[in-house]
Parts: C-alpha cells; structure tokens; sequence
C-alpha cells in the first residue's frame, strides 16, 4: 500500500493547530472565574471603549457559540458570543476590548486590516480551486496547471500571514484602552492580556498549518513533475 509521506506535514499543522486551540479554551476558562474589581460587563466595556473612540455607528449584539466573538465591518455590527456577552470576568472583557480593536482599526483605515480585507475572496477562491488544478494537473500531466494550484493556495498563505498584524495590533490597541481608562488593573490586566496572547498564538498556529500545507503542495507538485 503506497504512504504518502508528505501527510507527516499535515499532522504537525494540526496537531499544532489542536495545541494552540486547547491552549486558548484553558486560558479562557481559567480567567473567566475572574471578575473584574469594578463589576462591568463585557458589552458595558465595548460600548464604552466604542464611545470614546469616537465610533457611534457600530451595534453590539449577541452570537450563539463559544468564543465566536468578531467584528464585521461591512455590517458594522461587533458580536460577542455567549461565554462572553453579558459577563463581568476579565477574561470576557479582554476579548469584548479586543474586537473593538478592530472596529477603531476600520475606522482609522489600518493598512493591514485593509488589506486582509481585500484578500478574503481571492483567499477563499485559491483555497477551493487549488486542490482540484493540482489532482488535474497531475492526473493529465501538465505540470503547469499544478504549479498555477500551489500559486492558488499561496494566497491562502497570505491571507494568514496578513492576519498577524491586523490581530496582535487589535490586542495591542485593547490591552492600552483598558490600563489607560483603568478598566482593569494590576493582575486584571495580566490576565486578559494572557487570554489574549493565548489566542494570538491561534493565528500564529494557523499561518504554520498553512504553510506546512503549501510546503506540501510544492513537494508534491515536483515530485509529479518529475516522474513526467
């Protein structure tokens, strides 16, 4: 029975993915025993930290799941997911503040939210058709048509890659907005900078899976080119 070797590249990307996944749900638990000193709630805050940005025009609402939370900037709507909305731990506002991140980077027209923005369809549309170019490539020998696969998925690989920047600088805007305006304060802050921290590196987790991925599209697409 033949064993396709580059399949190796694909467990390590999962198996990082998987530890960076049960990293972040612990991290979140942990810290979602914790109740701010001051009683606020998770939409109070992101109300609050959209006010004194100056945003009026963007409405909070509630999403089913745990940790669905996101911003979407075409419908200008911030979600918070049920472990999140309506709670007062600091893991819960770390994460509400987190995503207002994103909604102060639309409004101040972050370059690299921007650009993640744009490459959403041609990474979405590289990442369904790449697969199918490679097996016809190889199955009918053109190695043209399988190289243009791999080049496909690669704008996968930028999408996560561009993410990095749009989501560590989210953190970074929420971590500043919660110590300025004392929000949370001394071991508060430190916890909901660890939820955070541990779900950056679920993007980090991602960009790695994917390139393992790529890694394996390039080997197998040469090997096929090879063997012509």
């Amino acid at each position: 029975m033949y064993f396709d070797s580059t399949y190796i590249l694909v467990l390590i990307g999962a198996i990082i993915s998987m530890i960076a996944s049960w990293n972040v749900q612990r991290t979140f638990k942990n810290y979602s025993n914790v109740s701010n000193s001051q009683g606020f709630t998770s939409q109070d805050i992101a109300q609050r930290i959209l006010n004194s940005a100056g945003i009026d025009d963007v409405r909070i609402e509630r999403i089913s799941g745990n940790l669905t939370d996101h911003y979407s900037p075409t419908e200008k709507v911030l979600r918070l997911s049920d472990t999140v909305y309506g709670q007062t731990s600091v893991a819960a506002l770390g994460v509400a503040a987190h995503e207002c991140g994103h909604a102060i980077q639309h409004k101040v027209g972050y370059t690299a939210l921007k650009l993640r923005s744009i490459s959403v369809p041609v990474a979405n549309f590289g990442s369904k058709l790449s697969w199918p170019l490679i097996i016809i490539g190889i199955a009918m020998g053109w190695a043209g048509l399988a190289q243009a696969g791999v080049i496909l998925f690669s704008f996968v690989v930028f999408f996560q890659l561009i993410t990095l920047p749009v989501e560590f600088n989210a953190s970074s805007r929420a971590l500043e907005i919660l110590e300025k305006d004392s929000i949370l304060v001394g071991g508060e802050l430190q916890a909901a900078k660890k939820v955070l921290s541990a779900a950056a590196l679920t993007y980090v987790a991602a960009l790695v899976s994917t390139v393992l991925q790529l890694l394996r599209l390039i080997i197998i697409a040469k090997s096929s080119s090879r063997r012509r």
